[in-house]
């Protein structure tokens, strides 16, 4: 009863990398275009929007991305159907870096830490 102080949480600003961009235009053309499934593409598309959504909320809840290992943990990622969305914690800024099969190479993955 007194003088505990409440700790406001962390507030994170949210960037999505073009490469990222276009990994969702890839992602829903393909089904649209290729499968002929229109509103299965627009139903990932929407999966994969709430799924960033969550990410910029609380960005510290999801798992280390174990193909790109650091000390300081900032590269992470979660899953959403199947695919893994990976993104990098700078100080105040949560980048997503590129989504990604999970049945893709690992390789295909670490070659996101170059991106921008």
């Amino acid at each position: 009863m007194g003088n505990t102080k409440e700790k406001a949480p962390k507030t994170y600003s949210l960037r999505v990398t073009e490469n990222a961009l276009q990994n969702i235009d890839d992602i829903t053309g393909y089904i649209t275009y290729i499968k002929h499934q229109p509103l299965n593409a627009i139903r990932v598309g929407d999966k994969i929007f709430e799924t960033i959504d969550r990410i910029e909320q609380n960005p510290l809840a999801f798992r280390e991305c174990e193909e790109i290992p650091t000390k300081t943990k900032i590269y992470r990622k979660t899953v959403c159907m199947s695919w893994n969305i990976i993104y990098k914690i700078k100080s105040s800024e949560v980048v997503v870096l590129g989504i990604i099969h999970g049945s893709r190479k690992t390789s295909k993955v670490r070659k996101l830490r170059k991106v921008k």
